[in-house]
């Protein structure tokens, strides 16, 4: 039973994920102190509040309905998205393309479905027919 957990944690897709997650994890804080402390103080210079929640509260029957809080995590999930765009994948791309270029690796082109193939070849052939005055 014990052997059974052992070569369970021991294989290479555990600890892989183990080891995601915690990566995972410090990197997420890094691109969250990034939004608190830079990104969201300049968009609070810029427009006077680092969040919309007070915006376009409509209260009905006692009951806030609270469409600024909504659009407040939704540009805090823009602005975690760019970051990480901007500052992990773009410069990731750059440099695997720049190693690859080094390294004399093309990238491979695509396969083509054998269905768009033989669609295209017919309808290549259907242009090429001469059309008479008969249908």
């Amino acid at each position: 039973m014990l052997k059974g957990f052992k070569d369970f944690i021991m294989k290479g897709n555990v600890v892989d994920l183990a080891v995601a997650v915690v990566i995972g994890a410090a990197f997420g804080a890094v691109v969250n102190s990034l939004v608190e402390n830079i990104l969201m103080p300049l968009i609070a210079a810029l427009f006077g509040s680092a969040n919309f929640d007070s915006f376009a509260l409509l209260t009905i029957n006692g009951v806030d309905i609270k469409f600024g809080v909504f659009l407040t995590v939704l540009v805090n999930f823009l602005i975690v998205a760019a970051a990480i765009y901007f500052m992990v994948v773009m410069p990731m791309n750059h440099i695997i393309a720049r190693r690859n270029a080094k390294l004399g690796i093309k990238e491979e082109e695509a396969a083509v479905d054998p269905q768009v193939l033989l669609l295209t070849e017919i309808r290549d052939a259907l242009k090429a027919r001469p059309t008479g005055g008969q249908h």
